[in-house]
């Protein structure tokens, strides 16, 4: 049986996207394919990064005794593993449950296209300032669901004329829900906001990360 690369499990609030506020059980598989200037979790990508290796029964299991009907499928990039596949369907086999899975934007998601609302992908946009835009696999834009987060990471002044272009070339307001987020320390979410309005960005969503609100921003397991 395929066993998969898991550096942490835990239950927590979801800090992010249209699934924010809410109870999750986080899965974060092992490793990740870009190096994004701002990434908070760097720790999990190294190859010498301690994990478990947990058959998919086991996995469900887990999800099972925490009692949480959210699951987030997280990295690193979880989208790497070959298997995950196996992981989704036996995790889905759980009538209650529903699961996000928090993608980078450079893996192709056209193998699941095939879906329903269960299973969401919240995928993210890399920008200039994450210096890794150019490994954006564009092809994920036609494979987006009405209930697919595409999320933008702001870093700068360029990040969000670039993010606009974006928006504006994919008609993604059209295709999904869309946010906006700040880099943490790294630009006054106000300016954001007055892009926005300067730009009348009407169905774009501005959001901060609730879980550097709540905890110290650089603590890890939340």
């Amino acid at each position: 049986m395929e066993t998969f690369k898991v550096v942490e499990t835990f239950v927590s609030i979801n800090g992010e996207g249209k699934k924010a506020g809410r109870l999750a059980m986080f899965i974060r598989l092992k490793g990740c394919n870009l190096n994004c200037s701002y990434c908070d979790t760097t720790w999990a990508n190294k190859r010498d990064a301690r994990c478990e290796l947990l058959t998919a029964p086991q996995i469900v299991e887990r999800i099972k005794e925490a009692g949480v009907e959210l699951v987030t499928l997280t990295g690193g990039e979880p989208l790497l593993d070959e298997n995950v596949s196996e992981l989704i369907g036996s995790i889905l086999m759980m009538p209650k449950v529903e699961i996000e899975i928090e993608t980078n934007g450079s893996v192709p998601i056209r193998y699941y296209k095939e879906r329903d609302n269960r299973l969401t992908m919240t995928m993210d946009y890399k920008l200039p300032s994450s210096n890794m835009e150019e490994n954006m696999c564009l092809e994920n834009m036609e494979y987006l669901k009405p209930w697919d987060v595409v999320k933008f990471v702001i870093g700068s002044r360029e990040d969000l004329n670039r993010a606009k272009e974006i928006i504006e070339r994919f008609r993604l307001c059209e295709k999904a829900i869309v946010y906006f987020s700040p880099v943490f320390g790294k630009i006054e979410p106000e300016e954001i906001v007055e892009f926005m309005k300067e730009n009348k960005l009407n169905k774009v969503r501005f959001q901060i990360q609730i879980h550097k609100v709540v905890w110290d921003p650089d603590k890890t397991g939340v």
